[in-house]
């Protein structure tokens, strides 16, 4: 079986699942503003300030990646909207909501519409995979904090209001759906990319949960012994995170300035859980990141054991403490199933082809979807595809080599 020549057909399936998104960020976002309600209706106005707090930074961030991206896009692959409308939707914070719903416009479109329609496929994943980047940095400095909050206001009241039951559940789900659905999507727009199957897309979406789990889990606890010590030691984490992820020499963004925004987002991910931004092989990268979380998380987990009075009613935590090293073991093991037999190399390498996640020395390009229009090439997708899913296809560097001599040549 030969890679694939042509985008996955965007059906009414797909359709159904990227409303299906939609609903869950408008949904996620009622329920972070329903649990503020409830701190301030029960009291607790700091932890209300606080959670709309991060809601505003994640939304604030994510609209200004978003405005970004559009102001830097060729003019064809912008929504046909006036540029100040543009401009006050992500000023009012609408921004991401406006491209959700311009995407089932024109998924309606390929779904019903004959005129067009293989443009109008790959215009589709243009806008699919800049929908899912979005919702997975909105995911990530939004969900895993508040997930942190909810789990640190539980453990400190010991009660669990059915408000903040909602917000976790929905938290965790987006967390880990927005990590398949990015991945997911990557994939879609390569050419020469196979679609994850049922079996790996459930595998990946569970190790991404064990791995993440407990690290909440341990930053909660410290926050539960040491409220203010959140403070000091996520900016170390993430200090240590930015200028790692600065060192590996990203090029996402289209000037300095607002690479230094993409790379502090990125530093935000990297606290919770891993996230490829270089090219190369990624096995070296990958063991010193999670080396340096599972030692982290545990030291913060011990310091909570060590330091609690005999007396803490929190002593029914200790066995939930207990699995969390186990758990997070788990998840590392899950991953190297998912590497080792699940991910879809295996079947392209079994099929005479390659697949390969992490660049092997022989790797010279990528071949990219891309829309008969020759200056329709989206950047970031062609960096990110570089940097996290290189193979080795001699087409794919024939593609690039043009594409990049019909771009200077505009």
């Amino acid at each position: 079986m030969a890679p694939r020549a042509a985008p996955p057909r965007f059906g009414p399936r797909q359709l159904l699942l990227a409303a299906a998104g939609a609903a869950a960020a408008a949904l996620d976002v009622c329920a972070d503003g329903w649990v503020a309600a409830e701190y301030a209706r029960g009291g607790q106005p700091g932890w209300a300030a606080l959670a709309l707090a991060l809601l505003a930074a994640a939304s604030v961030a994510t609209q200004a990646c978003s405005w970004l991206w559009l102001r830097s896009d060729p003019p064809a692959l912008r929504p046909d909207v006036p540029r100040w409308l543009l401009a006050a939707l992500h000023l009012l914070q609408l921004g991401f909501l406006f491209r959700c719903l311009h995407a089932l416009k024109v998924g309606w479109k390929v779904c019903w519409a004959k005129a067009e329609e293989e443009e109008e496929q790959r215009r589709m994943a243009f806008l699919s995979h800049d929908i899912s980047m979005l919702r997975l940095f909105e995911t990530f400095l939004e969900n895993t904090p508040q997930l942190t909050l909810l789990l640190y206001v539980i453990l400190q009241t010991n009660k669990a209001e059915p408000s903040q039951g909602l917000g976790i559940c929905t938290a965790f789900l987006c967390v880990t759906w927005s990590l398949l659905d990015y991945h997911q999507s990557l994939r879609s727009f390569l050419q020469d990319k196979y679609e994850l199957s049922l079996g790996s897309s459930i595998i990946y979406f569970l190790w991404n949960l064990f791995l993440i789990c407990p690290r909440i889990l341990a930053v909660a606890l410290f926050a539960l012994l040491w409220p203010y010590g959140v403070a000091i030691h996520f900016p170390l984490v993430w200090l240590a995170m930015f200028l790692w992820v600065s060192l590996q020499g990203t090029d996402f963004m289209e000037s300095p300035g607002p690479e230094q925004l993409y790379r502090a987002m990125v530093a935000v991910i990297l606290y919770f859980s891993w996230f490829n931004v270089a090219q190369g092989r990624t096995l070296y990268r990958s063991i010193i990141y999670h080396s340096f979380i599972l030692v982290d998380s545990t030291l913060l987990a011990l310091s909570w054991l060590w330091c609690r009075s005999p007396s803490d009613e929190h002593s029914y935590l200790i066995p939930v403490v207990s699995t969390a090293l186990p758990c997070y073991l788990l998840g590392l093991v899950l991953r190297v199933t998912y590497y080792k037999w699940l991910h879809p190399n295996v079947r392209a390498q079994q099929e005479g082809g390659f697949d390969e996640v992490d660049a092997n020395g022989r790797t010279n390009g990528l071949e990219l979807r891309s829309l008969s229009v020759p200056d329709l090439m989206n950047k970031r997708m062609q960096w990110l595809a570089q940097a996290q899913l290189p193979v080795s296809w001699p087409l794919g560097q024939r593609f690039l080599n043009g594409a990049a001599a019909l771009e200077s040549a505009v």
